[in-house]
């Protein structure tokens, strides 16, 4: 059979699979081992329990737990409350404060947790309620803290980076830097459609927080303080030669744990369990999606099926940035429907191939990749983000948290373009520190 007519097959079976209901890495494995078994025969499966944990043989994948429970420890405190208060009392006098202080908050402990869900969590409980009470318009209010929380799988410590350098086998260091300044980018996005949209309903009136003494706003930063510093600790000893990213997050999971027990007394062994155990599944649950994911990339490899198609795009004689421009509608409708640690593990083997030969930057790829990835956290049908805040403010529909919502996917658009325009926005910082890729 035609290995691209093969490559159709396999990806409507994959899309039929997944969407009956089983888990991701479950499906993948299924996949994988049917059409192995009917083109290559049963015996092919011999070789899929040790590809399954060969793939886990990586000293690099310790990172993905030890961020996870660094962003677990923060995410069960009250760390998201104090950051957002820290900032609101710091920002009271500057035009959209409260708006400004909620995407402020957003971004930061999106660097100190890696998690979206959690991000929209921890910052929406406190931030919601007070925007509404001081006049912001309902979709503003949840659209805001839904697209501040998509910065969770941006702004490094990401462990969607992290995921996309072990793919890739691209350096995570690299990954992590090139996320820094789309980020502030996004970030900054955020907060004019958040002040323009305000201004625009006639609301511009009620922008402006309370008024905050100097004591009351230094009384605070001791709680928020260590935290940035552990992050500001892990990226130095990251890119200073210190430690590897394996050590380091190792070590930043311990000091944001000790953090937690000392200041926000978690000391009962019931919370440091719920912690661990939270931790545990997550780590768990990607980690088994990536040794699926190498199952899924063999069959697709020993189908001559990866092969084919990135020999069938170098045949194309189209512009290559038609030829991205097709690949951020395929990275969009997918992740419309997966999380973003599926798609980058089966879409990789696919796409770097083809973005390389089409002369892309696979780090600069990586970040567009991400910004669709964040898309797909804030639109239909999956859309987490979404529910995540209706389930913080169920008296705000879900038609109006998607409405406020749509601004801040046409901002992710906007800056997808810059990128696409300016690429030195990705590549640039990364250069600057680790010098130039070779």
């Amino acid at each position: 059979m035609d290995p691209l007519l093969l490559g159709a097959i396999v990806a409507i079976a994959t899309i039929l699979v997944l969407f009956s209901g089983v888990s991701v890495a479950i499906g993948l494995l299924i996949v994988s081992a049917g059409f192995l078994i009917i083109f290559d025969g049963p015996r092919s499966l011999e070789l899929m329990p040790e590809i399954l944990f060969g793939k886990l043989d990586n000293f690099a994948l310790l990172s993905i737990p030890m961020f996870i429970i660094m962003g677990a420890s923060i995410a069960s405190t009250r760390a998201g409350a104090d950051l957002y208060e820290a900032l609101e009392r710091w920002l009271t006098r500057v035009p959209g404060g409260l708006v400004v202080s909620n995407l402020g908050a957003c971004a930061l402990f999106a660097a100190m947790s890696g998690s979206s869900p959690a991000t929209c969590a921890a910052i929406g409980k406190m931030g919601i309620p007070e925007m509404r009470k001081r006049g912001y318009p309902d979709g503003v209010a949840a659209g805001s803290i839904a697209a501040g929380g998509t910065l969770g799988i941006l702004i490094p410590p990401s462990v969607t980076m992290i995921v996309y350098g072990i793919a890739t086998e691209t350096s995570i260091g690299r990954l992590f830097l090139a996320g820094v300044i789309p980020g502030l980018l996004l970030v900054g996005l955020f907060m004019a459609w958040s002040l323009y949209s305000t201004w625009r309903s006639g609301e511009g009136r009620r922008l402006s927080s309370g008024s905050y003494s100097w004591g009351q706003r230094f009384e605070i930063l001791p709680r928020v303080l260590p935290f940035i510093a552990i992050i500001l600790g892990v990226l130095y000893a990251m890119y200073g030669g210190v430690a590897t990213p394996s050590e380091t997050a190792a070590v930043g999971a311990l000091l944001c744990l000790m953090i937690a027990m000392i200041i926000y007394k978690l000391w009962q062994p019931q919370a440091l369990w719920v912690v661990l155990r939270d931790s545990t599944k997550e780590s768990v649950m990607i980690l088994f999606i990536i040794a699926a994911a190498g199952v899924f990339s063999y069959m697709l490899s020993s189908l001559f099926i990866t092969q084919s198609i990135a020999e069938w795009i170098g045949t194309l004689d189209v512009n290559r940035w038609v030829l991205m421009g097709a690949v951020n509608i395929f990275l969009l409708i997918a992740g419309f429907f997966l999380p973003p640690v599926a798609v980058i593990l089966m879409a990789a083997p696919i796409l770097l191939p083809i973005i390389t030969t089409a002369g892309f930057d696979p780090i600069w790829f990586a970040v567009v990749l991400t910004i669709n990835m964040e898309i797909g956290l804030i639109s239909p049908p999956v859309g987490l983000n979404l529910y995540v805040i209706n389930g913080i403010a169920p008296d705000i529909s879900l038609k109006t948290i998607l409405t406020g919502s749509l601004p801040f996917v046409g901002c992710m658009v906007l800056a997808i373009i810059l990128l696409c325009l300016f690429p030195e926005l990705a590549t640039w910082l990364p250069d600057v520190v680790m010098g130039k890729a070779v």
